[in-house]
């Protein structure tokens, strides 16, 4: 009878960061920055490596889309959260909850699976770069592409089918920025723990595998360097073009390991708020600046552009 009166959820209230006034205004202003900088930085990149010819290679068809993918990763939280800042909590209904839900965890996803991706491409173009052209044809790295971008997909699937599939009976205040899947699993009023099995092993897994993937293609790099490059200037040409790649990837992965792959008992805490917070709106502002700066073609190719409208 208790639970024929509870009533079922249909939406959400998001709690956001703060309830401090003077902090929500400056949380706004500096959230707002870096949501602009990810969307005119990454989207710079993405209309270089589309009109510039100079860019179409492997490597700057997997940062286009590192970048596209960026401007979406951002937009799923940060608007949401801005308007949160102004006008206090937020409600959302349950279908956009598992909307941001899901988009979250598939371009999460589908990051760390393009990062691996271009440690690959980073690989083959030091280690066999007689082959280069033909392993990372366009025709492959399409392929490779389409392929990080589908296994995101069916990831976030699993994780927002089975999300929807419990029941929300009661409390609906979420205490995070958006919709996430630890927040929602203590708010459920039916069992969690297959979901939070699923949360455990298969994120940790989606995480892991592309992370071993990229520490092995940099040790096979290294251990090439050392061992065929005689020349200082030859080795540090060679690391100077894994620089960007690897400090995004230290960006993304630091803070991921921090959230998602300690065996997580379903409590929030503010930890994983703020850790989320740091690859969900800082990174996608920092990836453009770090290409850009450390990059030469890049910031030629910038240049031209910008002469030519000038």
């Amino acid at each position: 009878l208790a639970m024929l009166n509870q009533t079922k959820v249909s939406e959400f209230v998001l709690l956001g960061l703060t309830d401090i006034q003077e902090l929500q205004h400056f949380f706004f202003f500096l959230f707002l920055l870096l949501y602009l900088t990810s969307l005119l930085g990454n989207g710079a990149i993405v209309t270089l490596v589309i009109f510039e010819p100079r860019l179409h290679t492997p490597m700057y068809f997997l940062l286009g889309n590192l970048s596209c993918l960026d401007i979406f990763y951002s937009t799923v939280t940060v608007p949401k959260m801005l308007t949160g800042f102004l006008f206090g909590h937020q409600t959302i209904s349950f279908g956009g909850c598992m909307a941001q839900l899901h988009f979250f965890h598939f371009l999460g996803s589908t990051e760390v699976l393009l990062l691996a991706t271009m440690a690959y491409d980073r690989y083959v173009a030091i280690c066999n770069p007689l082959r280069y052209t033909i392993v990372m044809s366009p025709w492959a790295c399409l392929l490779l592409a389409v392929a990080s971008w589908s296994m995101g997909f069916v990831h976030a699937t699993m994780h927002s089918v089975m999300t929807s599939r419990l029941r929300f009976c009661g409390h609906n205040h979420v205490r995070h920025f958006f919709c996430d899947i630890k927040p929602l699993l203590n708010l459920a009023c039916s069992g969690t723990s297959l979901n939070m099995s699923l949360l455990n092993i298969v994120t940790t897994l989606i995480a892991l595998s592309p992370f071993i993937l990229i520490v092995l293609s940099y040790l096979y790099i290294v251990c090439f360097v050392f061992q065929k490059v005689q020349t200082k200037e030859g080795r540090w040409k060679a690391f100077s073009t894994c620089v960007s790649h690897l400090t995004v990837v230290a960006l993304l992965y630091i803070p991921v390991f921090f959230n998602y792959t300690p065996p997580s008992l379903g409590h929030s805490s503010k930890r994983d708020v703020q850790v989320t917070l740091m690859y969900s709106a800082v990174t996608p502002a920092l990836n453009p600046l770090i290409y850009t700066l450390r990059n030469q073609e890049v910031r030629s190719a910038l240049k031209k552009i910008l002469e030519r409208k000038l």
